[in-house]
């Protein structure tokens, strides 16, 4: 038996109409996409022009031109970084990002003389939308900051802190990587400039895609930094500068985007709400048993503050990979354990030093007989703790 909760890494399994449509365009398609005029070129093209479009509804972007697709979440994260951040800038962000944030930071620093502002969550692990506003230096170019962490599920309040941004002309970027497919985000309501995510997570894609969403009328503020082929205007050397060409150099991953245009159909036909209903439901769950037993504690879960299916903890007298191990080979519980690439937050829960936590996380297709099959089998392991 595998009971996989581990959806905060990347959603398995996916819709089964992902699979076929990455197999349909593996062996029936096989063209580039926009590098051909025959009959399975258009059809590629087609293909990531709904993928765009359905992204962009999903989303609520002005459009689908305003979607740009990238291999990752950490592409998109890396292009709004590298584009829009050079020597004198200011940036604020929070000690809550993963490292796809702070590792391109931590470059621009070191090498573009770029000054940062890391900011501390409240007591609660929020990050107090006043105290982006007192950062604000006239240097200030951009407030990046995560929209749930990874870690405690917390969702930030980026609405508050967005606008703060705005009134003072600063750009803003949200990395959506464990909100988008989870939670409802509606861009045409919020005051974002610039938000990244994965296509593999909450949207439901294959692995290889992501995509950034550049708010009109601030692309000619974010440069492109990578460069090449796009299929259009091939007689100029300069790229060219319409969206989302301007971003898009190189070939796309067309099996990928076929795949993740399934998953974002099978979400536009189960709904955000349905989706959000049912995590919170077994995350609830989770939560509520896993507090029930000896030794265990679980973090970011002691307010009422909003979450996502995100639950980390420890088990007393266990390292957590420890733990991930024995889950999954006695008990074929797949769970993500360490530091998960959020450093900052595990110095912040007090669990850095101990080798971070254990991280159960549900998806669309998280069973409530998966959650009680992983509580039995942490309760099996908690009881050694009293032995």
């Amino acid at each position: 038996m595998r009971v996989y909760l581990d959806n905060a890494a990347t959603s398995f399994p996916k819709p089964p109409a992902v699979y076929a449509a990455v197999d349909d365009y593996q062996q029936r398609i096989g063209a580039a996409v926009g590098r051909g005029a025959y009959r399975e070129a258009v059809e590629a093209q087609r293909i990531v022009d709904r993928c765009r479009q359905l992204a962009a509804h999903q989303l609520g972007a002005e459009g689908p031109q305003r979607i740009v697709f990238t291999f990752n979440g950490t592409d998109g994260l890396n292009l709004a970084l590298m584009g829009i951040c050079g020597p004198g800038n200011h940036v604020i962000t929070t000690e809550f990002e993963h490292n796809s944030v702070l590792r391109p930071l931590r470059w621009l620093q070191d090498h573009h003389e770029v000054e940062v502002t890391i900011l501390r969550p409240n007591p609660q692990g929020l990050i107090e939308p006043a105290d982006v506003r007192a950062q604000l230096r006239p240097t200030t170019r951009l407030v990046a900051v995560q929209h749930a962490s990874n870690v405690t599920g917390i969702v930030q309040p980026v609405a508050d802190i967005c606008e703060i941004a705005r009134q003072s002309n600063v750009l803003t970027l949200v990395d959506a990587a464990q909100t988008a497919g989870h939670w409802p985000i509606d861009l045409a309501q919020l005051p974002i400039d610039i938000l990244a995510c994965p296509g593999h997570k909450g949207l439901l894609g294959p692995l290889g895609t992501g995509l950034v969403y550049i708010r009109t009328g601030i692309g000619q503020q974010v440069r492109c930094y990578r460069l090449g082929g796009t299929g259009t205007q091939s007689e100029d050397d300069h790229q060219p500068e319409m969206m989302p060409e301007r971003y898009e150099a190189g070939n796309h991953n067309g099996p990928g985007l076929a795949g993740l245009a399934a998953g974002l159909e099978f979400l536009q036909e189960r709904t955000i709400v349905t989706v959000q209903r049912h995590e919170a439901e077994l995350t609830g769950r989770l939560v509520d048993e896993l507090r029930r037993l000896p030794g265990i504690r679980v973090y970011g879960h002691e307010s009422d503050l909003p979450h996502v299916g995100v639950v980390s903890f420890t088990v007393d007298g266990f390292a957590p990979h420890e733990v991930a191990s024995i889950l999954d080979e006695s008990f074929g519980v797949q769970s993500r354990a360490g530091l998960h690439c959020a450093p900052g937050v595990h110095r912040f829960l007090g669990t850095f030093a101990t080798g971070g936590t254990i991280r159960f996380s549900v998806g669309p297709f998280t069973t409530l007989q998966d959650v009680e099959s992983a509580i039995s089998a942490v309760r099996e392991v908690s009881g050694f703790t009293s032995l």
